[in-house]
């Protein structure tokens, strides 16, 4: 892993987005390049145009590097207290806090120190790594201002299959044994699903499987998202899955880059994850989010019929999927 280090403008930034998602007010990112290096991650299409990619000479949609900035602490820490109007930071937006670059000058703890030492914020943490359990202690000191996840985009079964599209990220079994670790110290949770891929974690089962979990975890809140089509995302992560001998699955993840297989794929998605909130947790704790603009008309309509936690983030005529 290549990595590159840079100077950022921001530090907690307003974030409509995610305040749209119901996730937080403001944002802090320590970077533009994860070095989770996932396949299907988004990130590059949403930062294509940032001036960092062109400094250190590479493609937003290129792998095996990553882009970080160890001052990031020093901005938060001015910004934290010049704010006025306080909310919800959530940490991070676009790249991951405790991803090994960032965790290389600890800024995921150096972040959520800044934050919490001035009253008023509260902050998410969402994360791929389970060495987010070694700053435990801090969240542990401010327990009810921070709210703990470790994304979880699969079950144990398929670990091996995440791994080739997640090559960095901690395991599933490692996440879930923090998420565990966090609810043993009687810390603050919520449920992070997303993406949900076909072909890896969409079925029944394996829904179930996940909020069944997030009911272990006693989470606040469930977030469910389905994948992201937009960017080359989708095409990598088929690619990496045949060359290692998961057929099926990249057949699944191929289909969905079609317009029409993407909507039905999220109309299944969402139904089984409504059963399984109401099986296993109240139904006002779901979150799905859910851009309509990928929708056919006739899905469209469908899930509109019972949108019980959907979390509608587009109007449909704005964004287009290829047919």
């Amino acid at each position: 892993m290549q990595v590159y280090e840079t100077k950022l403008l921001g530090g907690i930034t307003r974030t409509k987005e995610f305040e749209r998602k119901k996730l937080a007010s403001f944002a802090v990112n320590v970077g533009t390049k994860c070095g989770h290096d996932c396949l299907y991650c988004s990130t590059g299409a949403l930062l294509r145009m940032h001036r960092s990619f062109v400094e250190v000479g590479q493609s937003p949609f290129d792998h095996g590097y990553a882009i970080v900035d160890p001052s990031t602490p020093e901005r938060v820490s001015v910004d934290a207290r010049r704010i006025r109007h306080r909310g919800v930071v959530q940490l991070c937006t676009t790249v991951d806090a405790w991803a090994p670059e960032a965790q290389a000058h600890q800024l995921g703890r150096r972040c959520l120190e800044a934050i919490l030492s001035e009253p008023g914020w509260s902050v998410r943490i969402l994360t791929k790594s389970a060495s987010v359990v070694a700053d435990y202690d801090l969240v542990a000191r401010y327990r009810d201002r921070v709210l703990v996840a470790l994304s979880i985009t699969g079950t144990g079964e398929n670990e091996a299959l995440l791994r080739v599209i997640e090559p960095n990220a901690s395991t599933i079994t490692e996440r879930i044994s923090a998420m565990a670790r966090a609810r043993a110290l009687g810390l603050r949770t919520f449920g992070m699903f997303c993406p949900l891929i076909p072909g890896v974690a969409d079925t029944p089962e394996h829904v179930d499987q996940l909020i069944n979990l997030a009911a272990g975890w006693c989470a606040e809140e469930v977030f469910v998202e389905p994948v992201n089509p937009r960017g080359p995302g989708l095409r990598l992560a088929q690619e990496a899955l045949e060359r290692h001998g998961y057929h099926e699955q990249a057949r699944a993840i191929q289909a969905v880059r079609q317009r029409r297989t993407w909507s039905a794929y999220v109309v299944r998605l969402l139904k089984h994850v409504q059963r399984s909130m109401r099986r296993h947790l109240e139904i006002s704790r779901l979150r799905f989010l859910l851009y309509p603009s990928g929708l056919t008309p006739e899905d469209a309509q469908l899930i509109r019929g019972d949108d019980s936690g959907v979390v509608w983030l587009d109007k449909p005529e704005r964004r287009e999927l290829a047919d």
